[in-house]
């Protein structure tokens, strides 16, 4: 175990057709059209956490919230946190500030009739709160919640704010956004947050990236993932583009032997003990 550090675990809960890098082949009225896979891979996380004693914070998109609440019912009643992660997988750089609203509303309402206590965090999808829509966050404060993780400090085809703060702060609007970590290697941020750059890095080369970030920044370090990227055998986009295909599938084959040595080479808990937010 890499010292005392308590870092936060943490999982956007959505499917393998969700994901921004299909979303020129598959729209959400198609999602009907593909047999959900989601409820079976996050189950298969909760006994991977279970078996190492480790707490996370689940990103919960309400399109699964809706479908099967009885996984997010296990999820809380196993002493995980549930966030939020919007409704329906759409950037928020994609939406006006109504339809941002709409979308945050209807799965926050949802998620907390369903577990009967508010929400505190919230997660958009591929982080994309940014340079130009700054207002996400007076909606996500008008809405309760308390901390949001939607940035991710680098450079990015899909997302990115390489001048904004690296680490947990509170904004003007009243949220404390907890940026994706990165690292400086060789004068530029490097990502060493987790999904795909997890699966793509060797797992020695992660650790050590994890090992300075926390001995040079003096920071608690939070990692994300999704339960697709624990299964091999989901079904191949033939049709999407060769780099989101490169992105999406990259040693899928791998993840669950890596994230077996990540729990075991730190400390992890939810984000809501990692950077002590309290209910209001």
């Amino acid at each position: 175990m890499s010292g005392n550090v308590l870092n936060a675990m943490t999982v956007d809960v959505e499917d393998f057709f969700h994901v921004s890098a299909f979303e020129s082949i598959i729209t959400p009225e198609q999602w009907k059209d593909y047999q959900p896979r989601v409820d079976t891979n996050t189950r298969k996380l909760l006994d991977l956490f279970a078996k190492h004693d480790v707490k996370s914070t689940f990103f919960v998109l309400g399109w699964v919230a809706e479908r099967y609440p009885e996984l997010i019912k296990d999820i809380h009643a196993q002493g995980h946190e549930i966030a939020s992660h919007g409704y329906a997988h759409r950037r928020a750089t994609e939406q006006t500030r109504e339809q941002f609203t709409a979308d945050v509303t209807r799965s926050k309402n949802h998620l907390e009739d369903l577990l009967g206590e508010s929400l505190t965090g919230y997660r958009a999808p591929s982080f994309s709160i940014g340079y130009n829509n700054e207002w996400a966050f007076e909606v996500l404060a008008e809405l309760g919640f308390q901390y949001s993780s939607s940035t991710y400090p680098v450079k990015h085809d899909l997302y990115g704010t390489p001048d904004w703060p690296r680490f947990a702060y509170k904004r003007k609007e009243g949220i404390i956004e907890i940026p994706i970590p990165t690292l400086k290697v060789m004068g530029k941020q490097t990502p060493i947050g987790g999904g795909g750059y997890f699966r793509l890095y060797p797992y020695t080369l992660t650790k050590t990236l994890i090992s300075k970030y926390l001995k040079r920044e003096k920071q608690p370090y939070s990692f994300y993932f999704h339960p697709w990227e624990i299964d091999a055998d989901q079904p191949r986009m033939t049709n999407a583009p060769l780099k989101s295909r490169f992105r999406h599938y990259v040693n899928l084959n791998k993840t669950e032997g890596k994230l077996e040595r990540l729990l075991s080479d730190f400390s992890w808990g939810t984000m809501k003990d990692v950077y002590n937010i309290s209910p209001k």
